[in-house]
């Protein structure tokens, strides 16, 4: 089968994160082609025309959908499957419509909470919101991924309205897009990756951040430096961990019921990942539903499909599988 591996166009001098999605693409690739596939890469770059342009001219049978920046814009990551569809190309992973409730962290709480599903509290700019926060407000952009803006003047105390509305404004200007607060649970964190496959979809095993050695006051969450900065405190200090004592057992049914609801709730296709934070008295609180999570190698999508046995070939196989196909009649 002709695969093209479809992903972002980083500019030069573009951040770890954005470099991180081609990396991803060319390791796909290289996957697509150990199953026995003719891949090419293919960048979104330009108008939307001139990337299916390109495309077309490597005629491929389906697309592995990767993209997340269009544009260098997170807010438009819907733009492409709404285009391969448009287009009646198979295509792999989410669709337009779960692409943009998922990306958009305010679609997705008020999507969670009116489906019933614990989602922390949150207030927008302009003071609307869902809930009571008694702990902290921790400011986020609506939009961007891979923990962009989330740093130690992230937090906010619950009771400073006028504190809040102008971290929220220096945010904003940092990030560069629109950003609101969210109740920051104290706790566990958690880390479920689901994965498409002929019975359904299936549960990758759980994972939970550990935050090791960090101080009592400390903001214990995986913020952009745990991520992408190799050489900061929290990127060597926030490992995954696989094991779980049998008194976590109950916890973690509950936290897989939650994520097989998100798949359904958001209607996911090819590959997902669902993060939780678990306060204290062990309520487990829905953050954000992933609907591309990074599949390069290092990354822990990745490190839960080993835990499974299952290596990078055998994840984009799964993923190809069960690409969305075009409607009869269509190329």
């Amino acid at each position: 089968m002709r695969v093209s591996v479809l992903h972002d166009a980083p500019p030069v001098g573009a951040r770890p994160d954005q470099d991180d999605n081609l990396v991803q693409a060319r390791e796909v690739a290289l996957a697509l082609e150990a199953g026995g596939h003719q891949a090419a890469l293919c960048a979104w770059e330009g108008s939307p025309r001139r990337s299916l342009e390109r495309l077309a001219g490597q005629g491929p049978d389906a697309v592995f959908n990767l993209v997340e920046e269009p544009l260098g814009r997170a807010a438009r990551i819907h733009t492409a499957p709404v285009w391969l569809a448009h287009q009646g190309l198979a295509f792999c992973g989410a669709g337009g419509r779960a692409m943009l409730l998922t990306s958009h962290k305010l679609l997705a709480k008020r999507a969670l909470d009116k489906a019933g599903l614990p989602t922390p509290a949150w207030r927008t700019t302009q003071g609307a919101g869902q809930g009571e926060c008694r702990e902290p407000w921790l400011i986020k952009a609506v939009w961007e991924h891979g923990s962009l803006g989330i740093d130690d003047d992230s937090l906010v105390p619950a009771d400073r309205p006028l504190r809040l509305t102008q971290a929220l404004a220096a945010k904003e200007a940092q990030v560069g897009g629109p950003c609101f607060a969210e109740a920051y649970i104290e706790g566990r964190e958690f880390n479920l990756a689901l994965l498409a496959g002929p019975g359904g979809v299936r549960l990758l095993p759980p994972a939970e951040i550990v935050f090791e050695g960090y101080d009592a006051g400390q903001l214990k969450v995986v913020g952009y430096r745990a991520k992408w900065e190799a050489n900061s405190f929290e990127y060597h200090h926030t490992p995954r961990r696989f094991e779980f004592p049998p008194e976590d057992r109950a916890l973690l049914a509950r936290l897989q019921d939650l994520a097989h609801a998100c798949w359904g709730l958001f209607g996911l296709r090819g590959w997902a990942r669902v993060d939780f934070r678990v306060d204290r008295q062990g309520q487990p609180w829905i953050l954000e539903v992933n609907a591309n999570p990074c599949l390069a190698a290092d990354a822990g999508f990745a490190a839960a499909a080993l835990r499974a046995g299952l290596d990078q070939a055998a994840v984009v196989a799964a993923i190809l599988a069960d690409r969305h196909q075009p409607p009869q009649g269509r190329v």
